[in-house]
């Protein structure tokens, strides 16, 4: 089966240097050492354990840093040694994941998110593409208010987040 939805991509163009944004978000986020992070998870007996092990590899903004892929490295092979720069960030927060999976088991495969961060002549432009676009065209009821506000912490670049927003640009 084929479905159509419609997802909403957010993009945002800085004009500070490429360096200085990328360590501004990886500075958001949390940087657990995901192989011990894998074990202990796995370890624990409880959803309480489970969820008091995830909350310890969180950053302010409620996510952590799965993996990193320097894109720029592979497409500069075949252009210049120093150009483009893009790197794509794996990043979420599992808890808000098993919230929005239960209710839409589809909205698992946009949990963690990607974030891609690309320097191009205009600026560095951060995009990614938000999942509550996609859990609202499921039709889905959305997690009770208190979760809703939740979810929006995996969104650190949400233009109701101006304080992040400030932190890029």
């Amino acid at each position: 089966m084929i479905s159509k939805i419609e997802v909403e991509r957010f993009s945002l163009t800085s004009s500070r240097p490429f360096d200085e944004v990328l360590a501004s978000i990886k500075g958001a986020v949390g940087h657990p050492d995901m192989v011990e992070f894998a074990k202990t998870t796995a370890a624990t007996r409880t959803f309480t354990e489970l969820e008091s092990t995830i909350r310890k590899g969180l950053g302010k903004t409620g996510l952590m840093l799965f993996m990193e892929l320097d894109h720029g490295a592979v497409i500069r092979k075949a252009t210049s040694p120093d150009k483009p720069r893009m790197v794509r960030l794996i990043m979420g927060n599992p808890l808000i994941m098993q919230e929005m999976a239960k209710r839409v088991p589809d909205a698992g495969s946009y949990a963690p998110v990607t974030v891609l961060v690309d320097e191009r002549s205009d600026g560095v432009h951060i995009s990614y593409d938000r999942m509550a676009s996609f859990l609202l065209s499921t039709g889905t009821p959305m997690p009770s208010q208190s979760r809703l506000t939740s979810t929006r912490k995996w969104s650190p670049f949400c233009p109701r987040r101006q304080a992040e927003l400030d932190a890029v640009r």
